[in-house]
């Protein structure tokens, strides 16, 4: 591979080859689904934030004013993510909590938006959910930024 096939393959989403490096492989998680099932299961709108990793709009979620107590789950395979004690109102038009459940997410580094923060993910499914931040309030200082069509409610 050339310098200018290694570029262009980059430019269009590619994995180029480097100095004989191969990319890592992907990660196998316990829930999976083929594009199409995913997309039949999530309806259009979450299958593009969980799958594509986009975002809905801020202060359209019906979960951002769910103040109930419960959980609330992943939207893609009903792994319990966030207790309802660690909501809190971040005034970000998503919904906000300052920690996860034990053994729920994990997370990678993203650098889209031309900025670097941490992506959260489901870690049963993989489902793309949102992006945690170091402003939150205590005891952790974090605020997991969810996106609520990532999310189910299921109440106490």
């Amino acid at each position: 591979m050339n310098r200018r096939t290694a570029i262009q393959s980059l430019l269009i989403g590619g994995t180029a080859l480097v100095a004989g490096c191969s990319p890592a492989p992907a990660k196998t998680f316990e829930v999976t689904h083929t594009p199409d099932e995913w997309k039949k299961l999530l309806g259009p709108a979450a299958y593009h934030i969980m799958r594509e990793q986009g975002t809905e709009y801020p202060f359209t979620s019906p979960l951002l004013n769910e103040h109930r107590k419960g959980t609330f789950l992943c939207a893609g395979c009903e792994l319990a993510l966030f207790s309802s004690d660690t909501k809190f109102e971040s005034g970000t038009g998503w919904p906000s909590f300052w920690q996860a459940l034990p053994n729920a997410v994990e997370t990678a580094s993203d650098s889209s938006m031309m900025m670097e923060r941490t992506e959260v993910h489901c870690r049963r499914c993989g489902g793309h959910l949102g992006h945690v931040f170091d402003d939150g309030p205590k005891p952790t200082g974090l605020r997991y930024c969810m996106d609520g069509l990532a999310l189910k409610f299921k109440p106490a």
